[in-house]
């Protein structure tokens, strides 16, 4: 009887080394983006290009709240500790803060900016998200939020080229391409409601 099957048509070693490489091609893992973005991220830059974006004007109206002591203890701690590069630390410190007062925007933007030092970029954004919403949503601190949210995003799209390069199956590839245009568009938006939260402040007569 005539046999059909591939251990019939090719020699028993080749046979095997074929299967071998099929099974193989079938397992390779499809690239990690959020893994590369927290690998690759610059978070002091990404801080930095926030604060810049966050710079007053004179002219503008910027709400300042009023804190509790404990929570302004904190914060200089904080401050302090960013200042040596202790980042966990300083986010720790932050932490303590926002479990005595957790709506303060103030506080949230600056636990985001501890985010992305961290290069915890869904917590950056979350937290800045957070702080938008419960903010004044004008002023220098508006757009300290909507410039987080913007370099959270650039990370993650940042991540998500690294994984298409790095990509050895083509549906690998395919099933990144509408998380790319997901986030290049989300990006965009952050990127243009930076501006909208300026607001110049009433003139005084």
């Amino acid at each position: 009887m005539k046999r059909s099957s591939l251990a019939g048509a090719v020699p028993r070693g080749a046979a095997i080394a074929v299967l071998t490489a099929l099974a193989a091609a079938c397992t390779v893992a499809p690239p990690q983006p959020s893994a590369l973005a927290e690998a690759n991220f610059n978070g002091e830059a990404a801080v930095a290009a926030v604060r810049a974006a966050g710079g007053a004007d004179a002219r503008e109206l910027d709400v300042q709240p009023i804190r509790d002591t404990q929570v302004e203890d904190l914060r200089q701690r904080a401050d302090a500790l960013e200042k040596t590069r202790k980042y966990p630390e300083a986010a720790a410190a932050l932490d303590q803060a926002l479990q005595i007062n957790g709506n303060d925007p103030a506080l949230l933007q600056e636990r985001a900016e501890a985010a992305l030092y961290l290069h915890r970029l869904d917590d950056a954004e979350r937290y800045a998200q957070q702080a938008y919403n419960g903010g004044s949503r004008v002023g220098p601190l508006c757009r300290r939020h909507w410039a987080t949210i913007a370099q959270a995003k650039q990370g993650q799209l940042d991540g998500v080229n690294a994984a298409m390069k790095l990509a050895q199956r083509q549906d690998h590839y395919d099933a990144l391409i509408p998380q790319r245009t997901a986030l290049t568009e989300a990006r965009k938006q952050a990127q243009a409601k930076i501006g909208v939260c300026t607001v110049a402040a009433q003139p005084r007569y």
